[in-house]
């Protein structure tokens, strides 16, 4: 039986990460996991109460986002043991985060696509705006917390040319995914 693959969709806050991964995990029959719905579950919350804290409060501090990256890590772990695909939808901001990914699929000998959604900042602020007033919106990515993010965003340096893909999020999103499911038949 082949083994199943781990795809991690990432990127600054509202640049699509979550519409792109949530509908790709769909049409594949993956398992999907959001960081900010398990995020919200470790600290106790609905996934649509929203947090208004600024960027490192709360449930955003880097202890709480270890804590989540760390959860997310163990479902995609369990996942992948009993051969199901899965998607994890983070900012993965920081290469230290990516690398605690890249080993266990290393580890577990499956194969890791990292796709790195990007757009127009001016797309961006419209989708924040149009989020705010969503009230089932799971996201608390407000513009603030973006340029906080767009300053720490480390460069995925680490990851291979067969390991990344550089998504560009603001076509409509078949147009989106179809353009994926073209870079991932040129992958190995």
């Amino acid at each position: 039986m082949p083994r199943p693959d781990l795809f991690v969709f990432f990127g600054l806050i509202a640049t699509g990460k979550s519409t792109v991964a949530q509908a790709f995990a769909e049409a594949h029959d993956l398992t999907y996991y959001n960081s900010d719905v398990v995020r919200k579950e470790l600290a106790g919350l609905s996934p649509q109460a929203h947090q208004l804290e600024t960027a490192d409060q709360g449930i955003y501090t880097s202890e709480f986002s270890a804590k989540t990256y760390a959860a997310l890590l163990a479902r995609a772990e369990h996942d992948l043991s009993q051969n199901r695909g899965v998607v994890l939808d983070a900012s993965y901001q920081r290469k230290t985060d990516r690398d605690q990914v890249r080993k266990l699929a290393q580890r577990l000998s499956v194969r890791l696509y990292c796709i790195l959604c990007v757009c127009p900042e001016e797309e961006m602020k419209r989708r924040m705006a149009k989020r705010a007033l969503d009230p089932q919106a799971v996201s608390d990515g407000r513009w603030e917390i973006y340029l906080k993010q767009k300053e720490r965003f480390e460069a995925p340096a680490e990851l291979s040319p067969d390991q990344l893909i550089t998504l560009p999020t603001n076509l409509p999103l078949d147009t989106v995914l179809q353009q994926l499911a073209a870079q991932l038949e040129t992958r190995p």
